[in-house]
């Protein structure tokens, strides 16, 4: 099992697909798999493991294929990924082209669509008609964080694997064992991620994550006024700008780089009129990209108030639980004996309505002040009863 030994807290899913894969079992494994989960539980890298359990032909070969499948560099592994906020049906139709090919070097073809549920209705029904009819020895692998969030249609023609929430010890011990992080560090990025392993490593690894999720956390602390409420939206809203900016400035670069390249050109060459569309194509991805990864990083921030609010709520209820943002807890504890159980309760609800306005293509900032302002109001009613 040390082939599956990077994968934390799925026990049940990884013995399920260590028998769906196995070089030894004489059942062909289900053509479609759809891979649930909360984000950060491991979704993709479990089926980017999967993928290469089933191409391999023998144990041995698996960690070799895997190094190929995540370089997306084996013939027989497919992997679709957007950073677009919607996965079109151009880039559906394109991996369709290959679906029916027989494997060129491995037992299987596998096509991984990350992000599945960021694919709309159209999108979606395009790639039905090929689960409807599959290819032999092609399996599709599916990643969403719930089944809810794809058409019934093809929730049916594929079969479910659903992941849990991994206990946030074992999130630090992979932090410690995988990436050198110091035992202490783990525990405390593994516990401020929420078990959320991609946010937890990017906490314990890069000090400017970790200082601006604490700003995050007093920025909200310190709102009492609509003006405050308005201040803390304003800077919530450049932290996320230029964590989103940091992101995508050299994945652009990069991008553009490797488009010239391909085209015959020189970096910072004049570009003939002829190719001129192809690389507007790509200007135009990257915006959506841009505003994919603006609204993830306000999603972040959400999640990380949603946890803080959470903890106030256990403080003032001396609910007796460990609470998530356990460095601010002398403030919590402050706070505590003004907020009371109303206005603890109202925050929450504050958070969870701005997660769905923002899931709407609410404005970002709109979604900060509305909250924010909320949550004022809330204060302030519960302090006249």
């Amino acid at each position: 099992m040390s082939f599956w030994s990077e994968i934390v807290g799925q026990p049940a899913a990884v013995e399920t697909l260590e028998r769906a894969s196995s070089t030894e079992t004489e059942r062909e494994p289900a053509h479609a798999w759809l891979i649930t989960g909360p984000p950060g539980s491991g979704r993709s890298n479990l089926a980017l493991r999967f993928a290469a359990a089933l191409i391999a032909r023998s144990p041995d070969e698996r960690e070799a294929v895997h190094a190929q499948v995540r370089a997306r560099t084996h013939p027989d592994a497919t992997v679709l990924t957007t950073q677009k906020v919607i996965i079109g049906i151009d880039d559906v139709r394109e991996i369709l082209a290959s679906a029916h090919y027989a494997p060129a070097e491995g037992r299987h073809r596998v096509i991984v669509i990350e992000d599945a549920d960021r694919m709309p209705e159209r999108t979606s029904n395009v790639l039905l008609k090929a689960l409807e009819e599959p290819p032999e020895r092609t399996v599709w692998l599916l990643c969403s964080p719930s089944e809810a969030d794809l058409l019934p249609t093809i929730r049916s023609r594929a079969r479910s694997l659903r992941l849990v929430t991994p206990p946030v010890e074992e999130v630090a011990r992979l932090l410690h064992e995988r990436d050198g992080v110091p035992r202490d560090s783990a525990a405390q990025a593994a516990r401020l991620a929420q078990s959320h392993i991609g946010m937890a490593r990017r906490l314990a690894t890069d000090p400017d994550a970790l200082a601006r999720r604490s700003r995050t956390v007093e920025l909200a602390l310190d709102v009492e006024t609509l003006g405050d409420a308005m201040r803390a939206a304003a800077e919530l809203l450049k932290v996320a700008q230029a964590d989103a900016d940091a992101f995508t400035e050299q994945l652009d670069a990069d991008e553009r780089e490797d488009a010239m390249r391909s085209l015959g050109l020189a970096p910072g060459a004049t570009i003939p009129p002829q190719l001129r569309a192809q690389l507007r194509a790509l200007d135009e991805d990257q915006k959506r990209r841009a505003t994919r990864s603006l609204r993830d990083g306000i999603d972040r921030i959400l999640t990380d108030l949603l946890s803080l609010y959470r903890d106030m709520l256990l403080v003032v209820l001396d609910a007796g639980l460990e609470v998530i943002n356990a460095e601010q807890y002398e403030r919590l504890l402050r706070s505590a004996e003004r907020w009371g159980a109303v206005r603890a309760l109202a925050a929450v609800s504050s958070v969870e309505t701005a997660r769905e306005r923002l899931a709407r293509a609410v404005a970002p900032g709109l979604v900060l002040e509305a909250m924010f302002a909320g949550i004022v109001v809330a204060g302030n009613e519960s302090a006249t009863r």
